[in-house]
């Protein structure tokens, strides 16, 4: 055996190659080199391994859901080592972001069968879709049978995939109403509602802090959270995130500050631990506790066969023994078992973890259409695009910083990257050499753009306004002598209030630009 992580991962290391390697690859992943392996968490094991792996820089390099268990700042610095190394890279990922920015051809495995497309994951999804429709009008020409539950699974994942456009025009409205709401929390009075009222508040947090060991992980944290919201909670392992989603739920208790839920307020929740499934019992009994064959759903009697075709189930399964379903199944099944529970406040920490693609387009489907609040702590950036109304960004030392939208709009947002790392170059774009080939006119604004460019101008107002205030306080001849902390602090708010209104309008000149010239494009 090895030692400890270091041993380990220098072992992988090529003849001739720098010994430093190893120590370096261990950093970037989390670990230290004096972990010993014996005693590794599963998470911690699979860091290790990656790095063993990346050590010899290989000529061809295989990868299996290599995001799983990484945080943000790891993830995003993987994907620029992987897109400087000059092997072939083969990646299996459910993380659409990674592969849009790192693939350059795709094969799609389906019902034993492989497809190849000459292009990145981002013309996949088109591309699948076409095959499938395709495969719909040769199965009416031929006027063939097929299995029911092969057929209620494709016609599912083409269903779900043309409601997207619905599902992302909803997501803006609810943003919208997010920053509304941001925007008059300092002019209402805080009051104690019912959760089930609709508009009412779910959670007040206010001036909440959490020290354990004498270290922050909470500090001075304030939010209001309304019953619909959908907050993502974002930052670097061990920053807090799980803590503090904790804290708003109820869960745990401020060491300072208060957190007060609104009445009648349950809680349903699916956590990194994916809590045991007996592995005897059957689907059907998963579901309803054993008793009878109805589960309750949204305030409303559903058969559990009925709702186990949700969770893309066929209705044979509901006698299936849960220790014969696949890696995928168990996941959908665990989803279908939190959201059966009667809730209005849900709470996913890592629910992206292990899921297939398949899955994951379902559990944005749930979410979409879940009622109640949703709570969710991730590292899935396009699953965070597509489900969040804000994000809670850990800002280091317990801080957390609240940004309306999804997380390209809170990387928009940040001059610097802070703990995660995110630059223009860093996110978003394509491979290198496949960012010659992408160099054509865009046809039209992404989501993000059209609500960057919605958004920005109220931004910018924001902080003229809180620029002006800061220059008013700072105009007093006699504060530097009477607390010179305190001027110091405003210069520096001041300092970075101002940075950021250059940034937010350099984006939005940008994106004006861009808006029209692709409208003049169109007429011509």
């Amino acid at each position: 055996g090895y030692a400890n992580t270091h041993a380990y991962v220098e072992a992988g290391l090529a003849p001739g190659d720098d010994p430093a390697r190893a120590y370096y690859l261990l950093g970037q992943l989390g670990l230290t080199g004096a972990e010993q392996i014996a005693q590794l968490s599963g998470g911690q094991a699979r860091r290790a391994a990656l790095a063993r792996v990346l050590a010899p820089k290989p000529d061809i390099l295989l990868l299996d859901e290599p995001t799983n268990h990484l945080d943000l700042p790891a993830i995003l610095w993987l994907e620029r080592e992987l897109s400087q190394m000059k092997g072939a890279l083969v990646l299996i990922s459910h993380d659409r972001r990674f592969l849009q920015n790192l693939s350059r051809a795709t094969v799609w495995l389906d019902r034993g069968r492989t497809y190849r497309l000459g292009q990145g994951f981002a013309a996949y999804e088109a591309w699948r879709d076409q095959l499938l429709e395709e495969e719909e009008r040769e199965r009416h020409k031929q006027d063939r049978k097929i299995a029911a539950e092969e057929h209620w699974v494709r016609y599912g994942v083409t269903a779900r995939r043309k409601r997207n456009v619905r599902r992302m025009a909803e997501l803006a409205d609810l943003r919208r109403t997010r920053r509304e709401a941001r925007q008059q929390m300092g002019q209402v009075k805080m009051t104690v509602t019912e959760a089930g009222g609709a508009g009412t508040r779910v959670i007040e947090a206010k001036n909440i802090t959490k020290v354990y060991d004498d270290k922050p992980i909470v500090t001075d944290f304030s939010v209001r959270v309304l019953r619909g919201d959908r907050i993502g909670v974002v930052g670097p392992n061990g920053a807090g995130k799980t803590t503090l989603v904790n804290l708003l739920a109820g869960r745990l208790k401020p060491d300072a500050g208060e957190v007060v839920l609104g009445t009648n307020l349950s809680l349903a929740t699916l956590d990194q631990s994916r809590a045991l499934l007996d592995s005897e019992k059957t689907l059907a009994s998963v579901l309803t506790g054993g008793v009878g064959d109805k589960v309750e759903v949204g305030g409303q009697s559903r058969h559990v066969v009925s709702y186990m075709k949700d969770f893309l189930f066929t209705p044979e399964q509901a006698q299936t023994p849960v220790h014969v379903l696949s890696g995928g199944e168990r996941a959908r099944l665990l989803l279908a078992k939190a959201l059966a529970k009667p809730a209005n406040l849900l709470v996913l920490d890592e629910p992206t973890n292990d899921l297939d693609l398949e899955t994951l387009d379902l559990l944005e489907e749930m979410i979409d259409d879940y009622p109640g609040t949703v709570l969710l702590v991730s590292h899935d950036r396009d699953f965070l695009d597509r489900t969040v109304t804000a994000v809670l960004t850990a800002e280091g030392g317990g801080l957390f910083t609240e940004y309306a939208g999804g997380y390209s709009d809170m990387a928009a947002q940040r001059e610097e990257g802070m703990g995660l790392q995110v630059s223009a170059k860093e996110d978003g774009k394509p491979a290198a050499k496949e960012r010659k080939r992408a160099a054509a006119p865009r046809q039209k604004l992404t989501f993000s753009d059209k609500h960057a460019l919605e958004t920005l101008p109220a931004k910018i107002t924001a902080l003229e306004k809180t620029i002006a205030g800061l220059h008013t306080d700072l105009s007093d001849g006699t504060l530097y002598m009477r607390d010179p902390d305190k001027a110091r602090d405003l210069s520096d708010k001041l300092a970075a209030a101002e940075r950021e209104r250059a940034v937010c309008e350099d984006r939005w000149l940008e994106l004006e630009l861009l808006r029209e010239e692709i409208e003049g494009s169109s007429r011509r």
